[in-house]
């Protein structure tokens, strides 16, 4: 037994086992090298094309890094359309709808996680039964119902039918579930409340899935176009996307315009993504670990 154990190291560090697992690493990584190349490429070219002069867009062979970098492009985008209202509409619906949806899916989580009452395994099977609905069945119906209350082209079209999120309830549910019983007992013991249990101890625990959920709902909202395309009809209440879609209309004949303007519309989303990813993994990474 011995023996065939040290066999087995002495394997493991021969020469060859380790050329093969170099050699397994380097093809991986070619492989991930190969596809994170693929997908940035688009995205490089958009940047690349929104600094250039408009001559040299159509250039043959590409090229990639311009002679001049063309930095009034940003600035004639920005002033041939009303961008400044755009992205504050955006920033404003995509921030509301996240708060929002943070606190009543955390709220609902909750109660399928840590209470028990009678149905509660059936409604949670048909909560996850409504995301195999697809959107575009629901539009007319919402569009009637939104314009009865007189809520077309207002915010509340953009912020209201989105404040509720069958896809974070499910995640802070399996999130929920992983936190301990004993916390909640411990908690009891003190004259803690349900809600205070909730705000006290589980919010602060589930930080990861909080930030998770909160850059799946921000991102939805910033990149959303139909149901903004379809619930607004002026410059006034328009978001970045439908923004953009207009502005594409109109001068979608200069590249470089609209390279520029496409690049300012996706860069807020960017960077936000790296000042949180580390906790974004942990909340995915984290999720489903209990069922």
């Amino acid at each position: 037994m011995r023996h065939q154990a040290m066999s087995r190291v002495k394997t493991q560090h021969s020469p060859g086992a380790t050329a093969a697992r170099i050699l397994r690493s380097l093809g991986i990584h070619a492989l991930l090298l190969a596809g994170a190349t693929i997908m940035l490429a688009p995205f490089a070219w958009m940047i690349s094309t929104s600094l250039k002069d408009y001559s040299e867009v159509f250039t043959v062979p590409i090229r990639w890094i311009p002679s001049r970098l063309v930095w009034s492009n940003y600035v004639d985008a920005w002033n041939e359309a009303p961008f400044a209202r755009y992205f504050f509409n955006s920033a404003f619906v995509a921030t509301v709808t996240t708060i929002g949806q943070l606190v009543f899916s955390a709220l609902a989580a909750y109660a399928f996680a840590t209470m028990n009452f009678f149905g509660r395994e059936v409604i949670f099977t048909l909560f996850l039964g409504t995301m195999m609905i697809p959107d575009q069945m629901t539009l007319v119906p919402n569009y009637v119902l939104l314009f009865r209350l007189n809520w077309i082209d207002t915010y509340y079209a953009l912020i209201v039918p989105w404040l509720g999120s069958v896809f974070s309830i499910f995640l802070m549910r399996q999130f929920f579930q992983t936190i301990p019983k004993e916390l909640y007992d411990a908690a009891q013991i003190d004259g803690c409340s349900r809600f205070g249990y909730l705000w006290r101890v589980m919010v602060p625990l589930s930080r990861p899935v909080f930030i998770t959920c909160g850059l799946f709902t921000f991102i939805g909202s910033w990149n959303a176009f139909l149901w903004p395309l379809i619930v607004t009809n002026t410059d006034r209440m328009r978001t970045i996307q439908v923004g953009l879609s207009t502005f594409m209309q109109e001068h979608g004949t200069v590249p470089t315009l609209l390279m520029a303007a496409s690049t300012m519309a996706i860069m807020p989303v960017v960077i936000g993504f790296f000042f949180v990813q580390r906790q974004f993994i942990q909340g995915i990474a984290r999720t489903g670990l209990k069922s």
